[in-house]
């Protein structure tokens, strides 16, 4: 099993959970963070660090969000580590309230 970050996270980059990862676990992206499984050693405390409970345990992940468990992995091997918080996206405040995001994902290189 592991950790995976959802929709939620899209255009918000919060990354207070990338300060508890006892094994820098996290990738960035432009917008978006995801969770190299295999790095990921199940520990949870990423979870309650997410200020949009974007992050879930592989078998909670809601049915709608699935796909983001392949995408996880498939970012994971292209985008670089991150093992410190940054600020947030300037309107990651406006985007938390967001629901339908995934147009807004960017998959280049942040």
């Amino acid at each position: 099993m592991t950790f995976v970050v959802t929709e939620a996270c899209i255009r918000c980059k919060y990354t207070d959970c990338v300060d508890v990862c006892p094994v820098d676990a996290f990738r960035e992206g432009p917008n978006f963070l995801v969770i190299e499984p295999d790095e990921c050693i199940d520990c949870n405390v990423c979870v309650a660090e997410c200020p949009v409970s974007a992050i879930y345990a592989e078998e909670d992940v809601p049915a709608d969000q699935q796909d983001f468990i392949a995408l996880n992995a498939r970012l994971a091997r292209t985008w670089k580590p991150i093992t410190r918080s940054k600020k947030a996206l300037p309107d990651a405040q406006a985007w938390s309230e967001v629901t339908d995001k995934r147009a807004e994902l960017e998959c280049g290189p942040p």
